[in-house]
């Protein structure tokens, strides 16, 4: 079928095109996403129903349809999606099954995940595209239920080499913010010949050209409103005026369409007027159903004067011709009347397989405050929430809220749903329905969890020192109430002192620390929260001395505390950035950082927590910078970006700004700091500020360029903050000794002796004994090198051995002792140059020629380089894991791990999963950021 064959693609050759071309490239197994966007009636719908069947042979085709008028059923637009293939779920690895059960009220469980939720959908299309390609058209975006659209666009996010190809259209301005960053063909009207050969066609008589040009300019070319106005009509009579559909002063185009169906309405029999009113507000579609409730109605259910009119079509499902026409049905009716057909439909749904989809209509139904009704919606709410839908149980419960009696319950529904509003990332609206909590009565409790709610929404707006004093304010409620809320309350507050950047004050981390220690707050329930709260507060009330121990004594309970829930798990997860700062920058323990962010990431996989694995990866990529091996590191902040992309988050650039500091890849660096500098200005994220001191501290004393490195190890000392100043006052000592600058170096050395005292660990004793070398002299020297390269290789932090290896052959050279100097710096060099350290490498290799040493030059290996996530395939691959088994650690699709070992193969030069672990000895990962795709993951 040809693109003019259909009225209306007449002009849409182009756009028709397109899709063609989608279309053969899904046949050949690759992956297409197309947002079509436009305003109504534009042809979007007839552009996805080409796709759908005049082109789509030898094509599975699956749909849904987002409705208006639906409820927030949580995942209901993708249960209708994933029907036909839900034979399959059972084959799926077992939490992608079980996440897909639960989500879709076929089993009882956890809250899943909805980026789970999203992997298993996609796994579960590219298992069905395995025996034919799969085409998923969705319509009407904009409207579909929030969690479903949002799994919808995780997943064309993760397409890269599966079979399957997705098309949207998406009504504009109503979806303008629906489905952003994604391919897009935006319509846009006819030009003046197509929609005058339209019209031409559709009168099917000779129109004068000045009466077809002025009914094409009145209607901007949009084929829905060129067909429908001129539907029934001669030639004669457009020509001489068409009084009911004359435009109104600023009626946009699609008004004038639904106002033209809704006029069509009129001449309808009134029990069939009903019917269409039924259909409309029950999205499912269900022809049965919709036989009941005209039952209910006492009406008798004849569609064929509807059919007749062009407005409906009957069959198994019901489907309007137009979305239009459901939207001119639901509108023209009054209020009255739409309760009555959404209470008809409350009775007509069966309210034991469908309990949702009845409260939903009952709360419809209603005129006002009915507690029954409310109370059925938040049953509703309790559901959804189990099914993972947090928008879904917020929209529930706020509805819940407005058909209360009392004042008391009206509160906590109202809190509730201001809760689940936050959690479904609409700070907005849950500061509206805090508001309206606040103006209840409500118990101790509830009065604990609205300030703790204000000051979450406060610290996610501005990450200032604001909202820690509320927090405080918080927890010492829950503590008064007796709740176990109040120690993790505490936690929080003391994570947004953290972040606002102040040790100090009366709004800083020692002052929200004691106010913790002096609460008395009852245990939380478990034992490693409670450990921590009182290692940390411990530790910023009375110092490390005192606080050290108290820390230690959380690290074993976090390490291998057991979590026998998904809620369990998540509240550890949590707590998990509290406690690798404190062990980082105050313990100085880089085991226990490993041990933490490594369980963090085993954890947040496991129960496929996307919203935090990205941080979970960057503190363990760390670990990795500081083990010196640089390409993990850069496989895992390359994983954490591209899940944070795929889920709708911001990268975490700063962890790729380290990296860059450490590579000394100043360019990289620049634009990564400006984004810092103006984040701690508008967000009040102070702490950023001992970020880029520290990071252009390492970046400028690699490039030995020690007067910046000064200036900028001295903004992340003056900054006040729990973390990063300790490692600042490193790079200080070394740049303020290369500057000449001694008594500035002294002052450094002496705080980081302080910091570092009670610290036992080859870290903190290490690198205290490397800075008091660079200020001491002779034999005094000689000793503390000697002793701080022991420390650091027993604490296994191999960039600072690598870099006390320089230091110390710098020394030795300015001494005289060259033949001593060259083997240290020979070694520095080589781990440099073997962890691609490039500015240090330069360094070492400057200070080896001063030596009189040739030094050779890295030789390219003959394999071409892999990027970082195709060295973590093919080492996964190497270790014997299977396609789906890799596919599930990186929540990518088997057919996307199978895509990237092909690449993998050809640039190693090898033809099997044989050949990976040889291969892969000799052939080094690329430390360059990104991927080949920016929808790869």
């Amino acid at each position: 079928m040809t693109p003019s064959s259909l009225p209306f693609l007449v002009g849409r050759r182009s756009e028709c095109a397109a899709l063609d071309e989608m279309l053969v490239n899904l046949r050949e197994g690759g992956s297409r996403v197309r947002v079509i966007r436009g305003e109504a009636g534009i042809g979007k719908s007839v552009l996805l129903e080409y796709v759908a069947t005049a082109q789509a042979s030898r094509v599975t085709v699956t749909r849904a349809q987002g409705i208006e008028a639906d409820m927030e059923l949580p995942y209901a637009s993708l249960h209708q999606l994933c029907s036909p293939f839900l034979a399959e779920i059972e084959a799926l690895p077992g939490p992608q099954r079980d996440a897909l059960r639960v989500a879709f009220g076929m089993a009882a469980g956890d809250p899943p995940d909805r980026f789970l939720v999203g992997l298993a959908v996609l796994t579960l299309l590219t298992r069905v595209s395995e025996t034919r390609p799969v085409l998923v058209v969705v319509d009407d975006a904009q409207w579909l239920d929030q969690v479903s659209l949002q799994t919808l666009e995780f997943v064309a996010r993760r397409l890269l080499a599966e079979p399957v190809a997705m098309a949207f259209g998406v009504r504009d301005p109503e979806g303008q913010a629906t489905l952003t960053d994604l391919p897009e063909m935006r319509i846009g009207g006819l030009d003046r010949a197509a929609a005058g050969e339209l019209l031409q066609a559709a009168v099917g008589g000779q129109l004068e050209k000045r009466v077809r040009d002025r009914f094409v300019a009145e209607m901007h070319g949009n084929p829905l409103a060129l067909l429908e106005f001129s539907r029934g009509r001669s030639a004669a009579e457009l020509a001489y005026g068409m009084d009911s559909s004359s435009p109104r002063v600023h009626e946009t185009v699609s008004s004038r369409i639904e106002r033209d169906f809704a006029s069509r309405l009129e001449s309808l029999p009134t029990p069939t007027r009903t019917l269409l009113l039924i259909a409309a507000a029950e999205p499912v579609g269900d022809a049965r159903l919709l036989a009941r409730a005209a039952t209910h109605m006492k009406i008798t259910a004849d569609g064929a004067p509807a059919k007749a009119a062009g407005l409906i079509e009957f069959g198994e499902s019901v489907r309007f011709r137009h979305p239009l026409v459901r939207s001119a049905v639901y509108h023209q009716a009054d209020p009255a009347e739409r309760r009555a057909v959404h209470r008809a439909l409350a009775e007509a749904t069966d309210p034991v397989l469908d309990p949702d989809r009845r409260a939903w209509h009952a709360a419809q139904a209603v005129g006002g405050p009915d507690e029954d009704v409310a109370a059925g919606l938040e049953q509703a709410a309790g559901r959804a929430r189990q099914r993972g839908g947090m928008a879904a149980e917020a929209v529930l419960l706020e509805r819940a809220a407005e058909l209360t009696p009392e004042a008391r319950p009206r509160g906590r529904r109202a809190l509730a749903a201001a809760e689940a509003h936050f959690s479904a990332a609409s700070p907005d609206r849950a500061t509206e329905l805090a508001t309206l909590a606040e103006f209840c009565p409500l118990s101790t409790l509830d009065r604990a969890r609205l300030a703790r709610l204000r000051a979450r929404i406060l610290f996610a707006r501005s990450r200032s020192d604001e909202a820690a004093p509320l927090l405080l304010d918080a927890a010492a409620q829950f503590a008064t109430a007796g709740s176990s809320q109040a120690r993790e309350t505490y936690l929080e507050a003391i994570s947004a002192t953290i972040f606002a950047g102040r040790v100090h004050g009366q709004t800083g981390a020692r002052a929200a620390a004691i106010a913790a220690r002096e609460s008395g707050a009852p245990p939380s329930g478990s034992k490693a929260a409670d450990l921590l709260l009182d290692g940390v507060a411990t530790l910023l009330a009375d110092g490390y001395e005192t606080g050290g121990p108290a820390l230690s004594r959380a690290l074993e309970p976090l390490v291998h505390e057991s979590l026998g829930t998904r809620e369990a798990t998540m509240r550890w997860l949590l707590l998990a950035p509290v406690a690798l700062e404190a062990f980082i920058h105050h313990a100085w323990d880089l085991s226990a950082w490993d041990m933490l962010a490594t369980r963090a990431v085993r954890l947040a996989r496991d129960i496929g927590a996307l919203g935090v694995l990205p941080p979970a990866l960057i503190y363990l990529s760390g670990v990795h910078i500081h083990h010196g091996d640089f390409a993990e590191a850069a496989r895992m902040i390359d994983e954490a970006d591209a899940i944070a992309t795929a889920t709708g988050h911001a990268p975490h650039r700063y962890a790729t700004l380290v990296l860059a500091a450490w590579r000394g890849d100043e360019d990289v660096a620049a634009g990564f700091v400006s984004d810092a500098e103006a984040s701690a200005t508008q967000r009040g994220e102070v702490s950023l500020l001992g970020v880029m001191g520290y990071t252009q501290g390492v970046l400028f004393n690699g490039l030995a360029r020690y007067d910046q490195a000064l200036a900028a190890a001295r903004t992340g000392i003056e900054h006040d903050g729990f973390n990063f100043t300790g490692l600042s006052l490193v790079e200080h000592v070394e740049a303020a000794t290369r500057c000449g600058e001694l008594d500035q170096a002294r002052a450094s050395l002496a705080r980081l002796v302080e910091l570092t005292r009670a610290a036992d660990t080859g870290w903190a004793c290490g690198i205290t004994a490397r800075s008091k070398a660079l200020l001491a002299e002779g034999d005094e020297a000689d000793g503390l090198y000697r002793i701080a390269i022991e420390e650091l290789s027993r604490g296994r932090v191999q960039v600072e051995v690598a870099r006390t290896h320089l230091l110390y052959g710098e020394w030795l050279r300015r001494t005289r002792r060259r033949s001593l100097a060259r083997e240290h710096l020979r070694t520095a060099h080589e781990m440099f140059d073997g962890m691609r350290a490039n500015a240090f490498a330069e360094r070492a290799r400057r200070e080896l020629l001063a030596t009189g040493e040739h030094v050779r030059v890295r030789e390219s290996d003959p394999a071409s380089s892999l990027t970082p996530q195709e060295s973590q395939i093919a080492s996964l691959a190497a270790g014997g894991m299977t396609n789906p088994m890799i596919g599930a650690e990186l929540f990518i699709s088997p057919h996307t791990v199978e895509w990237h070992l092909r690449k993998v193969y050809t640039k190693l030069g090898i033809s099997s999963r044989r050949a990976l672990s040889g291969a892969l000895a000799i052939a080094p990962a690329a430390d360059t950021q990104g991927t080949d795709n920016g929808q790869s993951g």
